[in-house]
């Protein structure tokens, strides 16, 4: 299954999932109102007769409350979640890890998450560190991977190898890549409300535990017992509540921990990597009963989000929330396997703290070393299913495309590899890549010396580094920015975009280059940029001229780089999408093209149906020259637009930042 039919059926699941909310609230309001009809007559047995036994409005009244109580509670923690990921982290008590550490084992972990995320292309995610959990353990959140994070236990940093470690982050971008992270984070407000009841329920038995359990005079049961009687049938009907949590969680979650588990090997290539750490957490189970187990107070809440159960299940099998450890290794293997030795490693990291010159990391010894891991991936994405984690793919020639490559060369220019790791230096960065030539230069400068005093030499001299950088680098490098870049606040977000725009906008047009840059900055640190992004475009043919306008950009910029028509490439990107019924005349002519237009179309098509998007990517793909490699103008474009619409690069754009 590709990515857009994971995309998909996340949205199916998501609907799934509304519908057992629906049906846990009205097993909840049942069982309450039975409970609480019981204890009515029981609070009023003497004297009462007939048939009027209960008030008037009394099953209307518990039912509004009781929705009342699931409803709030669901939409109050949905509001608490609206930072996203950075919520879901700090939530399960996580911290976060500087992109400037030098502690070694953080060093190492940074640095497998750089390389994935360049490997896959898309933003690097912020890190955080469940310091307290001497579990192994992670997750991933987010509503958007432009915003997602990645959590790591103390456990897994100390007990893992590289390899492992980077299985366990190959487990956690599948998560990314698939869509399941805006369902997961959705669904810890979903059961925030239908477990409220329950938490309700034991504050009133704590306070009618502390009541007097006569009445005053003695005709019927005090305050204090109908407290604690109403508490323990509000905890019951809660419990109602708990386990339909655990059957949603049990119903989105358990499929696709097997398809991360697949997802891992595929983009390591190495079985021992995410296996191993399997393993690991069956030989901590085993030994200290400890495994994957999380103590921090909300593990329950978001137990469905982590690599492993955070607490144990006394229900197994239609209530677990993972699938069994064994199966998961059945299936990573192709046959049993036995547990290993969780023991804390004695100098188990190999990657030097990054003070300027360029870490020896231990490629050969990674998964990534031994095949070209996104390019693969990327092929399945957009042709045909993933293989089984039981038979990963042969070794492609070119080792560590996207990772190794990007991340050793940038590395190798100090200046740039201290840069990215703090806020304020990364908008350095990121202006020093809109610098221009020149006059426009002058002017450019002379803008950052009004707004920016302190950082205008800086840029000055990062752009002189930057300018010796391969050009398919120059991506890689913003990506490896992000995660820095996101620790500015609101406020400095918009400054740096506003300044994007008046260093673009110093020689009164935009290039190619700059467009690029603009559109992928936008996407990664808009406001909007975290919120989840509903789908208004069941089809492509819905939104037909926006992609008439997109295929006229890549053609003319395809002409402007081959020399050839751009009515050819045109022609080529229609026959690619017949069901659009295009034609060479719905070609816009070159003067009818502004980025204004383009950024708008982009907006719209983000709001497409994902199994919708691949017929876009294709067409605009169809559109090159397939039988040379891109050139770099392209490339960038077609990466700009995958990344405003939020699907993955095709084959011919990540054979460009692959090339060494």
């Amino acid at each position: 299954m590709n990515f857009f039919e994971q995309q998909d059926q996340a949205r199916r699941h998501t609907r799934t999932l509304m519908i057992l909310f629906v049906l846990a609230i009205v097993g909840i309001v049942i069982a309450v109102n039975v409970a609480l009809s019981l204890i009515w007559i029981g609070a009023h047995r003497a004297g009462v007769s007939g048939h009027n036994i209960f008030p008037h409005g009394f099953f209307f009244v518990n039912t509004l409350i009781t929705v009342g109580f699931i409803v709030g509670g669901t939409l109050f923690q949905t509001y608490n979640l609206r930072d996203g990921g950075d919520a879901v982290a700090q939530m399960a008590g996580g911290r976060l890890v500087s992109p400037a550490t030098q502690d070694a084992l953080e060093r190492r972990l940074l640095n497998v998450v750089e390389e994935m995320a360049i490997a896959s292309s898309i933003a690097c995610p912020k890190v955080y560190l469940l310091d307290q959990e001497d579990s192994i353990n992670a997750f991933a959140a987010g509503y958007q991977p432009n915003e997602a994070v990645v959590a790591v236990t103390r456990g897994t940093l100390n007990r893992l190898t590289r390899d492992e470690l980077q299985g366990v982050i190959g487990h956690e971008f599948s998560h990314i890549l698939n869509g399941d992270m805006r369902m997961n984070v959705r669904l810890i407000g979903v059961l925030f409300g239908i477990q409220m009841i329950s938490g309700f329920g034991q504050q009133l038995i704590q306070f009618g535990s502390n009541g007097s359990y006569s009445s005053r005079n003695d005709k019927g049961p005090s305050p204090g017992a109908l407290l604690f009687a109403s508490g323990i049938v509000l905890v019951a009907g809660g419990y109602i509540g708990v386990l339909f949590g655990r059957l949603i969680k049990s119903a989105v979650s358990r499929e696709r921990e097997f398809l991360a588990d697949a997802s891992s090997v595929q983009f390591t290539r190495n079985r021992d990597g995410i296996g191993g750490a399997l393993r690991k957490i069956g030989g901590l189970t085993r030994s200290a009963g400890l495994g994957s187990r999380i103590q921090h107070p909300n593990a329950e809440q978001l137990s469905h989000l982590f690599l492993g159960a955070a607490r144990p299940s006394l229900v197994k099998g239609l209530f677990a929330t993972h699938p069994p450890l064994e199966e998961r290794l059945r299936r990573i293997y192709g046959r049993n396997v036995g547990m290993l030795d969780a023991s804390e490693l004695a100098g188990n990291t190999t990657d030097n703290v990054s003070t300027g010159g360029l870490p020896d990391l231990p490629y050969a010894a990674s998964g990534f070393a031994e095949s070209d891991t996104a390019n693969d991936y990327i092929k399945d994405t957009y042709t045909q299913a993933a293989p089984a984690a039981s038979s990963p793919p042969p070794a492609s020639p070119s080792a560590i495309a996207f990772g190794r490559n990007a991340v050793e060369k940038i590395r190798l220019a100090p200046e740039l590899d201290t840069a990215v790791r703090e806020p304020e230096s990364a908008s350095a960065v990121v202006y020093a890549l809109l610098l221009g030539q020149g006059a426009e230069r002058d002017t450019q400068m002379a803008l950052l010396k009004a707004d920016f005093p302190k950082q205008a030499s800086f840029v000055l001299y990062l752009s002189e580094t930057i300018d010796n950088l391969p050009k398919n680098m120059r991506l890689p490098l913003l990506d490896l920015a992000m995660p820095a870049l996101r620790q500015l606040s609101d406020f400095e977000r918009t400054r740096v975009l506003k300044m994007v725009d008046k260093l673009i906008a110093a020689d009164n047009k935009i290039t190619i280059a700059e467009f690029v840059l603009q559109t992928v900055l936008t996407r990664r640190l808009d406001e909007r940029s975290g919120r989840a992004i509903s789908v208004k475009f069941p089809s492509l043919s819905a939104l037909r001229e926006e992609s008439a306008l997109l295929l006229s950009l890549i053609a003319y910029v395809v002409a402007s780089t081959t020399h050839e028509e751009p009515s050819i490439s045109f022609r080529r990107g229609i026959a690619a999408c017949m069901a659009l019924k295009l034609t060479p005349e719905s070609l816009s002519a070159m003067g009818d093209i502004n980025f204004i237009k383009i950024r708008h179309a982009l907006d719209r098509l983000n709001q497409l149906a994902p199994l919708e998007k691949p017929a876009l990517i294709k067409m605009l793909s169809a559109a090159t020259d397939q039988t040379t490699t891109l050139p770099i103008t392209t490339a960038d474009v077609l990466r700009a637009i995958c990344a405003a619409i939020e699907v993955p690069v095709p084959p011919n754009v990540a054979a460009v930042y692959a090339a060494e």
